[in-house]
């Protein structure tokens, strides 16, 4: 078949990613624009593209009302943390699930499993008694804690693991290894691109988290960014869009940040996790 006839008759695949990609980043381009408008042109009928006169004004004020660095702080602490306990507790009983012979292993894969159909607003109320039962209500360790593991980190690395070749392990059992050696030095140097999408994927829905923080941080010393944008965005009358569009862009920022720097292995491991 002639190539050049072969592109030619996959035009409408094209157009269609196209139009997918405006649809995606349309949003973000509004978002970007909007935020260097002043608030009567963002509340303009018809509304702009382009700001008529861009200005700062709205990431001074931000900064100006905002304990910007606390805040970030918060988010990055409880970032951090979330992540680094996914990736390790989520890769240990991923290895166990996958390669290790015990009692309950099936029963406890279908518990796993079976939450990963059920919504969070249903352990919402149970899991907040539990935090306030532990008197960590309003504390950076109450937003950390209940997200250390997550039955999604479990099933992927579950999953990759399985994947690996068992003959590795059975020669580090032979050479003396034991089971933490082998999880520490032959699987985790072989799950980089799992540890890498489920990495990008904690730290994102971490960053994000908007209801659990506004319910446990009670005071504004442990406010995250999505908590503090929010309220502090609101004025007496109406929400100011051009302090929350700014609020956004700088909140989105470390996670494209984040997803540049990972980004090769966040695609490798979506490709290959499950394949064996």
């Amino acid at each position: 078949m002639n190539p050049s006839k072969h592109r030619s008759g996959r035009w409408w695949i094209y157009l269609l990613l196209s139009v997918a990609l405006v649809l995606v980043i349309s949003p973000f381009v509004w978002m970007v624009l909007g935020s260097f408008k002043d608030e009567g042109e963002l509340r303009r009928v018809p509304p702009t593209w382009w700001p008529e006169a861009a200005s700062l004004d709205n990431y001074t004020q931000l900064f100006a009302r905002l304990d910007f660095g606390t805040y970030f702080t918060n988010s990055t602490i409880v970032a951090v943390a979330v992540t680094a306990g996914n990736l390790l507790f989520c890769s240990m009983l991923g290895y166990a699930l996958a390669k290790l012979e015990f009692p309950g292993r099936r029963v406890l894969l279908a518990v796993v499993l079976g939450t990963l159909m059920i919504p969070g607003v249903v352990t919402f109320v149970p899991l907040f008694v539990i935090v306030a039962n532990a008197g960590l209500i309003d504390s950076l360790p109450g937003l950390i804690l209940p997200f250390l593991v997550t039955p999604f980190g479990v099933f992927l690395m579950r999953q990759f693991v399985s994947g690996l070749p068992s003959d590795l392990l059975d020669a580090g059992r032979v050479d003396g290894a034991s089971e933490l050696g082998i999880f520490a030095r032959i699987i985790l140097p072989l799950c980089g691109p799992a540890l890498a999408t489920l990495g990008i994927l904690t730290f994102l829905g971490s960053w994000n988290n908007f209801l659990w923080p506004l319910v446990v941080a009670q005071t504004e010393r442990n406010y995250t960014l999505p908590v503090a944008l929010a309220l502090y965005s609101t004025g007496q009358n109406s929400t100011q869009y051009g302090l929350l569009l700014a609020g956004a862009c700088v909140v989105v920022l470390p996670l494209m940040l984040v997803f540049l720097l990972f980004q090769r292995h966040f695609v490798e491991g979506i490709a290959t996790t499950g394949i064996k």
